[in-house]
């Protein structure tokens, strides 16, 4: 097996930007991108490979054929041919709605689906760019309900002004918003269940609104999740990786890249997914295969793989993810460059 790079998934959308494009430097024209899916196994939306003697499978059949090769023993024991992790980039041109994610539990009871826990890291964020993360205030359900019929609900949010390198852990249950001007790199279990709480009244291309599910909405909220910054404070150090989130699902580190680094995964039973933020830079494996990687771009290293360096063009950023679950450890690492 070798590095892998996958077709990008664009989605238009009613809020995207023209940001996606310009940044992945990609030979498209369309307009309105408010995603990319780089790495996906989503149902309908599955991941193509791009480069190398499996290109055009998709990320469900290279977990069929390789296996536990390409996700690891326990990984593959745990999930099967279900990749666990989803990895986006998102262009705000318009806020996007207010919502909140189901956990596993309820994701399972309701949709037999995996729940929705996910991280941003922001790669770009326009003058007075903002994230909605968690309440400002407790509330009750009752008084949710209230706020959501008079248009007051997000009067209780708590609303960040976001810069380059901000990171936010998003568990299930925490209502959040990404605002206008925002451009994060997203990773997440791979779910799409998502409950919209509100949209500001906005009309689909048909002049339709769209579907809201607040009452869905109360069961998954965390209505206790309250904070005065939801941000994730870190350390800004130079090539050396630097954790930015330890939760049940997943752990991710980052790198700021000015030289070489070897990375030892000999005792890493998992993939890794690198994603380049800034920068360019040449990655190798412990069988000598090698790829480029610039900004805007993903790949995912399969887990029998021990041993890369990478050796950066230019400076460079880099986000390590890890998921771990109760006894057992589901690990993936992505580098933001």
């Amino acid at each position: 097996m070798y590095p892998l790079k996958f077709e990008p998934i664009l989605k238009q959308t009613l809020w995207g930007g023209d940001k996606i494009i310009a940044f992945k430097q990609l030979n498209e024209t369309l307009s309105g991108v408010g995603e990319s899916w780089e790495i996906s196994a989503v149902e309908d939306n599955e991941s193509v490979v791009a480069n190398g003697p499996d290109k055009g499978l998709t990320l469900p059949e290279m977990v069929g054929k390789y296996r536990h090769e390409l996700v690891g023993e326990v990984n593959y024991s745990r999930f099967g041919t279900k990749f666990p992790l989803l990895i986006k980039f998102i262009d705000a041109r318009l806020d996007l709605s207010i919502q909140v994610h189901p956990g596993d539990e309820l994701a399972r009871k309701r949709h037999n689906s995996f729940g929705k826990n996910e991280m941003w890291y922001v790669v770009s964020a326009d003058k007075g760019a903002k994230l909605i993360s968690g309440f400002s205030e407790q509330i009750t359900p009752k008084e949710y309900k209230e706020r959501v019929y008079n248009g007051t609900f997000a009067e209780v949010l708590q609303t960040c002004d976001v810069k380059p390198g901000d990171v936010f852990y998003v568990p299930a249950g925490r209502v959040h918003g990404i605002g206008a001007g925002a451009f994060v790199a997203e990773i997440q279990q791979t779910s799409d269940i998502t409950y919209r709480i509100f949209d500001y009244n906005r009309k689909d291309a048909e002049g339709k609104s769209r579907e809201l599910h607040t009452t869905q909405a109360i069961e998954a909220i965390n209505f206790s999740d309250v904070q005065d910054d939801f941000r994730t404070e870190y350390d800004h150090l130079k090539n050396e990786p630097v954790e930015l989130v330890a939760s049940p699902y997943f752990t991710t580190s980052i790198y700021d890249m000015t030289e070489e680094i070897t990375c030892d995964y000999s005792e890493l039973d998992s993939f890794v997914i690198f994603i380049c933020v800034e920068g360019a830079c040449h990655i190798t494996d412990d069988s000598q295969n090698e790829i480029a990687v610039r900004a805007g771009e993903t790949v995912l290293l399969p887990a029998v793989v021990q041993e890369v360096t990478i050796v950066p063009e230019e400076g460079i950023c880099n986000l390590r993810i890890e998921l771990k679950q109760k006894s057992c450890t589901l690990q993936s690492a992505a580098f933001l460059f």
